[in-house]
């Protein structure tokens, strides 16, 4: 019996409407069915049912099956094309898309509005603003730049490309704007580092009677927090209470105005907006914790990560990796663990990134051997990773294991990249391999992926300077493609020092003052040279000049990690509660190593003008030795390893060395320094670095 037109139609579309409620709940089974009626019923080629199809495989992650009803269609609009377009890149494949846009015009079918965002879409995921740029010449062309959802997309595409005078351009040249214009720009300055403009925006679009949405807000709090403008982020704070906007519930304003405030300083007001929140999330507890960590207030930030561990908030992988990063630069190994544990417990821990950040934490607090294991044990591996390990590797002296790690990283299929080349070349600095550095060196620079900067120049002049090989070094400072900059000539300056060279430490140490004047660090290193060699005048000079212009070296700061409390410590510091005992166990290892080992202060690197005992006094109070002497007072060495860690901000000097190295063999205790350079360890009178450091 033949079917009326009627019921065709209806069965028509009933099968269009279940594809469309498919779709939009994402029920790929339910979808799979439809299709099976759809090819039932005799619809296979029926264009819009195709188009429903592509649609609902699409954005049921189901691209290929999207691809084969598309390829099987007798004929195609530009619905179809859009469709298949549109699964692609909901599915992360942007240069599928541009393709069948190409194509789609080689077909002679005009691509609409929604044809044009996607792709606009696409050029700024794949980071290609010239495509982007084509494709809006086809739009002014075609007159859809007037279009509004175009013109957005436009604006978002050249935002997202950092081609914000492209985008300024367009956002001005539109008649109209709706909310996810004023975001797209808002947005976009902001990324782009410029904030003051940003700010600027957010406040024309109020004027304009806009009412902004959370990423409106989300972006002006991060121009605030960018630009430190504590003003103008208290001022969006209180619109927001004004306004009755709900930002307590919209959880990344409140992480993004925690961020804010953290960000300007103003931790109390941080700890307020913190406090107020009902529910709290995980962008809230790490925008706090970061902005402790960062701000060096480490007993508020452990509090802060105590209280998340007791919630029930669950940690996604970059604020894990963030989290983690914060104990691998204070070197807090119990802490690390704990976050270790935890990342086991939860879906992100087993993330790349995180098993990276877990690898370097290890590495950067000296247990070496955890980090090892975890390396082993890890399922998959990135060029991240390989490096990582690599660069644990170099600060920790062990340049052979370095070295045979980068070639067998190759001959795992993984291709070094610019920072894997800078990790292997220091690890060859630290351990005086100067033919493997010259080798490693040449292979990047024959590497066509890959283009040398400045900082690879610089580990080879700090290979060679190291090795005493001054005059090559310059060599390649002047003989380098690159302009060098001030980072490359302090490299060469302390290799002099190392070496006493004092004309050649002269030359350079004057080309510093002249490129970098207000850098107190020049000063202090060229002051040394001179006072190595016994020109005292000269050094004389040098530290008035800098007094004149008032500059201050970095503080030198120690911290030591006794029962799972961490103590920081000042060059000269007198407040820490057992201060006294300090004093009293340092002398008493002083006179141990003066009868044992005849051990005497290096007084050139004392003050000239003050008394013999008052050098030895400033030399006492430098703040490793300070750490290490609250370290013996607490007896705070590891069980049977008996193992004492320190951990200082700045290159650990001469005297202090000698005094752990000398400390290491009447005690019988191992010490694990790690300082701005690199890691020591000192164990019965030696040091791992051999006093290359």
């Amino acid at each position: 019996m033949n079917r009326s037109p009627c019921s065709v139609l209806s069965k028509r579309q009933k099968l269009a409407e279940f594809l469309r409620c498919c779709s939009k709940k994402l029920l790929l089974n339910q979808g799979v069915q439809v299709h099976g009626a759809v090819i039932k019923e005799g619809f296979r080629f029926d264009l819009m049912l195709s188009n429903d199809l592509i649609d609902m495989y699409g954005k049921c992650g189901r691209v290929d099956a999207a691809c084969a009803v598309f390829d099987r269609m007798v004929e195609r609009n530009v619905v179809s094309w859009s469709s298949l377009m549109c699964g692609y890149i909901q599915n992360g494949n942007a240069k599928k898309s541009l393709f069948l846009f190409t194509q789609m015009g080689l077909s002679g079918v005009k691509p609409n509005e929604f044809t044009f965002s996607m792709n606009l879409k696409a050029s700024s995921m794949l980071n290609r603003p010239y495509i982007g740029m084509q494709i809006h010449a086809n739009c002014t062309k075609s007159g859809n730049d007037i279009v509004i959802v175009v013109a957005n997309s436009i604006v978002d595409m050249y935002s997202k490309c950092g081609r914000i005078k492209e985008a300024a351009c367009m956002f001005d040249f539109m008649p109209v704007r709706n909310l996810i214009s004023w975001n797209s720009m808002i947005s976009g300055y902001s990324i782009a580092g410029f904030g003051e403009k940003a700010v600027v925006l957010f406040r024309e679009m109020l004027e304009d009677g806009q009412e902004p949405d959370e990423f409106t807000l989300t972006s002006a709090l991060k121009a605030c927090s960018d630009l430190a403008a504590v003003r103008e982020g208290s001022q969006i704070h209180s619109f927001l209470i004004i306004s009755g906007f709900p930002y307590l519930i919209k959880t990344s304003i409140a992480g993004a105005l925690i961020d804010q405030y953290v960000k300007c300083g103003k931790l109390c007001e941080a700890q307020r907006v913190f406090s107020q929140i009902e529910e709290k999330n995980v962008i809230s507890f790490s925008a706090l914790f970061l902005g402790y960590a960062h701000g060096g207030n480490l007993a508020d930030a452990m509090s802060l990560f105590r209280r998340f561990r007791e919630s029930d908030v669950e940690a996604d992988g970059f604020v894990l990796s963030s989290m983690i990063g914060v104990f691998a630069d204070f070197a807090l190994v119990e802490q690390g663990k704990q976050m270790h544990a935890y990342s086991i417990k939860v879906p992100s821990g087993s993330d790349l990134s995180v098993c990276n950040s877990i690898v370097d934490m290890y590495l950067k607090c000296g247990v070496i051997d955890e980090a090892e294991r975890f390396f082993a044990e890890m399922s998959t591996r990135d060029v991240i990773s390989w490096t990582v390990m690599i660069t644990g590797y170099g600060k920790h002296g062990l340049g052979k294991e370095a070295v045979c790690l980068f070639n067998k990283m190759q001959s795992d299929d993984i291709e070094p990249d610019d920072v894997t080349y800078l990790a292997v070349l220091l690890a060859c600095s630290h351990s005086g391999l100067v033919e493997e550095g010259q080798v490693y060196f040449s292979k990047l620079c024959s590497d066509h992926r890959i283009r040398a900067r400045v900082e690879h120049y610089a580990c080879m002049v700090d290979l060679l300077g190291r090795a005493g090989r001054l005059k090559e070094a310059k060599d390649i400072i002047y003989s380098m493609p690159l302009n060098p900059n001030i980072g490359i000539w302090q490299t060469l300056l302390s290799a002099c020092r190392v070496h006493g060279d004092l004309d050649l430490g002269r030359e350079v140490g004057e080309i510093l003052l002249r490129l970098d004047g207000d850098n107190p660090v020049n000063y202090v290193m060229l002051s040394n040279i001179y006072a190595d060699a016994g020109y005292w005048n000269e050094c004389e000079r040098i530290r008035e000049l800098a007094k004149t212009k008032r500059l201050k070296k970095e503080a030198g700061r120690s911290w030591v990690e006794i029962d799972k409390e961490v103590h920081f410590f000042y060059g000269g510091d007198d407040t820490h509660p057992v201060i006294e005992k300090i004093h009293q166990v340092l002398k008493e290892m002083e006179t141990r190593m003066k009868e044992e080992l005849g051990y005497g202060y290096r007084m050139k690197y004392a003050l000239r003008d003050v008394e013999e005992e008052s050098k030895e006094e400033s030399l006492r109070v430098h703040s490793e030795k300070l750490a290490i002497g609250l370290a013996l007072v607490c007896g705070g060495w590891e069980g049977g390893g008996r193992v004492i860690r320190v951990f200082k901000n700045l290159r650990v000097c001469v005297d202090c060395h000698q005094f752990i190295k000398g400390l290491s063999k009447i005690l019988e205790v191992a010490f694990v320094v790690r300082d701005a350079n690199r890691f020591h360890r000192f164990e019965n009178g030696e040091c791992s670095c051999r006093d290359y450091w």
